[in-house]
This record gives structure tokens, sequence and C-alpha cells, in this order.
């Protein structure tokens, strides 16, 4: 059996990565793992700030390195549904493609700073649990260090914009 396919994602926060992400592991009988669930359910009321969000899906990413590897390489389609925002976040990705040689599809949803603004004010809204980290304040905070995917990191790259 060859080795499955990881899908994984690039855009701002509130560009509508994790409705995607969903949408796409129903349509496709794939497997979704979600980091906000995944924090959410070891981290629970424990993630104020971008540094506690950093350390926790550090130690996140530690512990499902290798099965993330492992489920790959058995044939299976996993859609990731973690940030590949900047460089750095998408060298965990790359680790995972080159142990597991898999064949995967970095999908970067590249929209307005309005867009994803207006996506996030209703997510607040939709989930009031959300509204202390998912803010304005949050979002330029984190656009700043925002860095769109390019062909010489060697992904796979599908563009989706508005």
């Amino acid at each position: 059996m060859g080795a499955g396919t990881l899908i994984f994602f690039c855009g701002k926060m509130g560009a509508g990565k994790s409705t995607y992400a969903q949408q796409l592991a129903r349509k496709d009988s794939a497997i979704l793992i979600s980091e906000d669930e995944w924090l959410a359910t070891l981290y629970p009321q424990q993630i104020h700030t971008i540094k506690d969000y950093l350390r926790c899906s550090a130690q996140l990413k530690n512990i499902l390195s290798e099965h993330i590897s492992l489920l790959l390489k058995s044939g299976l389609t996993l859609i990731l549904d973690f940030p590949g925002n900047t460089i750095e976040q998408r060298h965990w990705f790359k680790d995972i493609i080159n142990r597991s040689q898999c064949q995967h599809r970095l999908i970067c949803l590249n929209h307005s700073d309005e867009r994803c603004l207006q996506q996030l004010a209703q997510r607040r809204n939709e989930q009031p649990q959300r509204a202390a980290f998912d803010n304005e304040a949050t979002f330029y905070q984190l656009s700043q260090f925002f860095q769109l995917p390019t062909e010489e990191e060697g992904f796979i790259l599908e563009w989706l914009q508005n």
C-alpha cells in the first residue's frame, strides 16, 4: 500500500481554514485532525495569549507528529487543520511529508483582511467562548508574521482567493 495524502492550509486568522477543512473532510471522506479541538481538550482555559498558544501548539505537534506520519504511511488521507502561516510552521508539515513519503496539498486561502475580520466577528457571535482570543487585536498581531508560501518551499500549492 502506498502512502496517503496530507492536506493542510495557509491563511490569515479568520480566512476560513477550519470551515474549508471540515467541508473537504466530509466531501472526501478524509480524517480531519483539528488543532483547535485538541488544544481545547488538552489545555482547557489555558490559552489566553499568543505565547500560551505557541507553547501548547508546540507540545501538541510533538505528541502528534509520529502518529500522523504512521497514519499517512498506512495510506490514509489526513486533513490537518493546523496553520501553515509562516515558513517556520510549514517546516513541521515538511518534516511529516518527508517522514511518511506522502503526497500533499497546501491549500492557501488568500483572502482580504476585511473578509477575515468579518468572518472573525461572525465566529465570535457563534462561539462566544473564543472571543477573548479571536479579536481584531490578535488578528493584526498575528498578521504581521503571516508569510504566503513560495514555490521554492517545495509544496504543491492550491490557491483560493476572493
